[in-house]
């Protein structure tokens, strides 16, 4: 996975669950640790950004959590952080 730019985490057990491999894998975590929310974007330290999204369950879809504008938003972020903004 050397040449992973960006990394969108579906909720926020795999927000937390890629924090905890990426220490396990000796990374050097930011002081304080990332916190999950939808749309929230963070460049680490060894050059991912990391980018959290509620999940598209259908929990989050029909109760109107996560709308489509919204989860398209999270991958207008992912582009626009591989094209270097």
């Amino acid at each position: 996975m050397k040449n992973v730019q960006v990394v969108v985490a579906l909720g926020k057990i795999a927000f937390d669950h890629y924090l905890k491999v990426c220490r396990e894998d000796g990374r050097l975590l930011p002081a304080p640790l990332p916190t999950f929310a939808h749309g929230t974007r963070f460049r680490l330290p060894w050059h991912v950004t990391l980018i959290g999204s509620y999940h598209p369950s259908q929990q989050n879809t029909f109760t109107g959590k996560l709308t489509r504008p919204m989860f398209h938003a999270v991958f207008s972020l992912a582009r626009n952080a591989l094209q270097g903004d």
